[in-house]
């Protein structure tokens, strides 16, 4: 069912901030930032030729990642972000193993304009997992 590992996202208090630091001190290629009122994030994508880290903050006070900011206030890993080839059969192979989808369980469009969905963190050791469409 996994493929490849997409990117990790970490949840930072001031955007502007961590992108100049990866850039500035890490020599890092950083993109410009990214505004998703629909998924109420703030993200830049920083590309590492294999994999990405995605560095996100709150937008909108509606943002499902703003009392996750409230609770780590210095930013923490927030998601792993693994690629899968079919998403809709990951799905159902999921359900039928007991597995929590968060939302709905239907994938919506994420921020690189794929589907995804996401894995209660309770199932798999604490940590949230969010599938991709490759």
């Amino acid at each position: 069912m996994l493929k490849r590992f997409n990117h990790v996202a970490i949840v930072v208090p001031d955007l502007d901030d961590a992108a100049r630091k990866y850039k500035d001190v890490l020599n890092a290629s950083v993109s410009d930032v990214h505004d998703y009122a629909e998924h109420g994030v703030s993200v830049v994508f920083i590309d590492l030729g294999n994999t990405k880290i995605e560095l996100m903050q709150p937008y909108g006070e509606n943002s499902p990642i703003k009392n996750f900011l409230e609770k780590h206030t210095g930013g923490a890993i927030h998601h792993i972000c693994i690629e899968v080839s079919d998403i809709n059969q990951a799905c159902e192979n999921l359900k039928l193993k007991n597995i929590r989808i968060l939302g709905d369980g239907v994938p919506r469009i994420g921020a690189h304009n794929k589907p995804v969905v996401f894995l209660h963190p309770k199932d798999f050791y604490g940590t949230l997992i969010e599938l991709e469409q490759e």
